[in-house]
């Protein structure tokens, strides 16, 4: 059973990162990275601020539209293209075809939020040029250069000379640049000295990050859980709505759960999204404890089961022959 499930694991994955759409996010994403910090230079002394929320906010959405797209892609359009009664015929079990495509989606997930993730800290590490005595990170600048033309170098040679597929090669390589890259910005500081205790990166942004990520694997599993039974344009509108109540869930059910039967439920079903956005943490300028993450990856692991356990028992009873 582990070797059909590492198989449905590994094709999802492929399949998904293949996907135009993927690619497209990606990139769209990392665009409005880049423009940001020209965006958020308007405030009076929160430009920083504003520019971390505003990466963190890029960073809920990428995740959030590549879970859709990916997770409908990878099991409804199966379903509607009879492909799936070969994969169950083989024989592999339903359980299994669905966990395993959550797992895959999840791993091609994961791989966009870690990009996306390095994205962010290059920008911080950059900032917003609040004055015209400030100067720009040009070491920031030039590792983000090298790694996004080593990227499209190495794709084109490889699709040229072997015919590797480009977006998903292209998405594969920027990993590996951007993950040297940020090596290189861990020890080196803006003026190219070797100087790790002023790196400029906030430990904020990267436990704001892990807090998405489990969100964003929550809106996984719920795009996987309905795709199973409507396709890509019910599973979309499902997902954003859930999103966008699970973002104002305390405002909605948790102020009257201790009155309303409908706000017991409500909060009991909905996802609370709002525990794992740190919004306040930021203006505030407080940490996140360990404990809070560790609580937060509790609740979402939990509900994340859940929500598993219920698409294979739906999905049991669906007739995909």
């Amino acid at each position: 059973m582990i070797n059909k499930l590492v198989t449905v694991v590994k094709n999802t994955f492929t399949e998904t990162i293949r996907q135009p759409v993927y690619c497209v996010i990606i990139v769209a994403a990392l665009f409005l990275f880049v423009l940001s910090p020209a965006i958020t230079m308007y405030t009076i002394e929160d430009d920083n601020k504003l520019l971390r929320e505003i990466g963190l906010s890029t960073l809920f959405l990428t995740g959030l539209f590549i879970a859709i797209f990916s997770a409908s892609g990878a099991v409804n359009e199966e379903i509607e293209n009879k492909t799936i009664t070969t994969v169950l015929s083989k024989p592999i079990s339903r359980p299994v075809f669905v966990i395993g495509k959550f797992l895959g989606v999840s791993l091609a997930v994961i791989l966009a939020h870690y990009i996306c993730t390095i994205a962010i800290l290059f920008v911080t590490r950059h900032g917003v040029m609040e004055s015209a005595a400030q100067t720009h990170d040009w070491t920031v600048l030039t590792v983000a250069g090298v790694a996004i033309i080593g990227t499209i170098a190495l794709t084109a040679l490889f699709n040229f000379s072997y015919g590797w597929r480009a977006s998903s090669t292209g998405i594969l390589l920027l990993a590996i640049f951007s993950t040297l890259g940020v090596g290189i910005l861990a020890f080196v500081d803006r003026h190219w000295q070797f100087n790790p205790a002023r790196n400029g990166f906030n430990s904020l942004d990267i436990y704001g990050s892990v807090l998405l990520l489990f969100a964003v694997m929550i809106i996984v599993a719920l795009a996987v859980a309905l795709s199973t039974r409507f396709n890509i344009v019910v599973t979309l509108s499902c997902c954003i709505g859930i999103f966008l109540l699970g973002l104002v869930s305390d405002y909605v059910f948790g102020r009257f759960a201790e009155t309303y039967l409908w706000a017991k439920i409500g909060r009991f079903l909905v996802p609370n999204l709002q525990m794992f956005w740190v919004s306040d943490a930021i203006y505030e300028g407080s940490s996140i404890p360990v404990k809070y993450i560790g609580m937060a990856s509790t609740y979402a692991i939990s509900y994340t089961t859940a929500v598993l356990m219920l698409a294979i028992a739906s999905f049991q009873r669906r007739q995909v022959g």
